[in-house]
């Protein structure tokens, strides 16, 4: 067994035994690592782009892009040619409604850790500044 302090032990020619002080703990339904006391904090990197929230935004506009040019004639006709919901396909599509910015963060991976898919299908204000509000970008 490796002592406090040692990260690694020589047992014998062929196995060396690594060991790395580490917690997990869960926050807001991700796990998240904790470092024991008088290390260096460990920091993932700043930005954590969402794949999730951005293929929904990129159906949101193709399915709009689709409906406006006269391609398919309605939701309805739309949801039932991609073989989905049309409840779904409807929420999805308020997805173009979001302030610019908002989106724009989404696609850095600047938005909020706690932001996630079921909170941006949910019906949302049309003002921005509410949207931007209701969803922690404030």
């Amino acid at each position: 067994m490796s002592t406090p302090g040692r990260t690694s032990e020589k047992r014998d020619d062929r196995v060396l035994v690594v060991s790395v002080p580490i917690a997990f703990m869960q926050r807001g339904g991700r796990k998240q690592i904790v470092v024991p006391p008088g290390t260096a904090n460990w920091q993932p990197r700043a930005n954590r782009c969402d794949n999730s929230l951005i293929n929904a935004l990129a159906k949101a506009h193709l399915w709009r892009r689709l409906i406006e040019t006269g391609r398919y004639t309605s939701a309805a006709e739309l949801s039932r040619t991609e073989g989905i919901n049309e409840s779904y396909l409807c929420r999805v599509l308020r997805l173009t409604l979001l302030a610019p910015d908002i989106v724009e963060a989404i696609l850095d991976g600047r938005q909020p850790r706690t932001l996630e898919l079921q909170s941006l299908l949910k019906p949302l204000p049309a003002d921005w500044r509410a949207q931007r509000k209701r969803l922690g970008f404030t």
